[in-house]
C-alpha cells in the first residue's frame, strides 16, 4: 500500500527541484548579463537552493521509508525529527550567516516569514507529529509547504533587493 500523500509528496519534490533550478538559473543569466555578482547574490542563491533541496529531501524521505514497511506513524515521527530539527538550526543560524556577508541585516519581512514562520511552523510540526494527534501526514506536509513558500518569498524579496540595488548602482 502506498504511503498515504505520496503524490503530493511527489508534486511538492518536483516543484522544489524546479524552483532550485531557477532559481540558480537566474543567477547564471545576471551574470551572462554581465552583472557582477556579489556574494551576497551567491549566499541568496546558496541559501534557497541549499533550503529546496533540504525540503525535497524532507519531501522523499516519508516515500523512502515506506518501502522497508515500517509503520506509518513511526514514518512520520522519524521524518519530522530528521527534517525539522536540521532545518531549525539552518532556519536559526540564517541571519548571522546573511550578516557575514552582507552588512545589513535581511529585511524584517524575509526574517519574519522564512526564519519566524518557517520555523514556528516546523517546531509546531515536530510537537504535532510527536504528540501523537491525528493527521501527522497532514502537519508535516503542511510545515514543508509553509516552509517551500516562505523560502519563495525570501528569494521574490532578495531578487528584487539585487535587481534594484544592482540598478541603482549603474545608473
Amino acid at each position: 500500500m502506498e504511503l498515504k500523500g505520496a503524490s503530493y509528496l511527489y508534486a511538492l519534490a518536483t516543484l522544489m527541484v524546479t524552483f532550485a533550478g531557477f532559481a540558480a538559473l537566474l543567477l547564471i543569466i545576471r551574470q551572462g548579463a554581465g552583472a557582477q555578482l556579489s556574494a551576497l547574490d551567491r549566499f541568496i542563491t546558496r541559501t534557497i537552493v541549499g533550503h529546496l533541496f533540504i525540503f525535497t529531501a524532507g519531501a522523499l524521505s516519508p516515500v523512502l521509508l515506506s518501502f522497508y514497511e515500517i509503520p506509518e506513524a513511526l514514518i512520520w515521527k522519524a521524518c519530522a525529527l530528521i527534517f525539522g530539527l536540521p532545518m531549525l538550526v539552518i532556519l536559526f543560524t540564517y541571519p548571522r550567516r546573511r550578516k557575514a556577508v552582507y552588512v545589513k541585516q535581511a529585511p524584517m519581512s524575509v526574517l519574519a516569514t522564512m526564519v519566524g514562520l518557517g520555523s514556528v511552523s516546523i517546531a509546531a510540526m515536530i510537537a504535532y507529529v510527536l504528540g501523537g494527534f491525528q493527521y501527522p501526514a497532514g502537519a508535516y506536509m503542511s510545515a514543508l509547504t509553509i516552509n517551500f513558500l516562505a523560502t519563495a518569498f525570501g528569494f521574490w524579496v532578495g531578487l528584487d533587493f539585487v535587481v534594484t540595488k544592482q540598478t541603482n548602482i549603474t545608473q
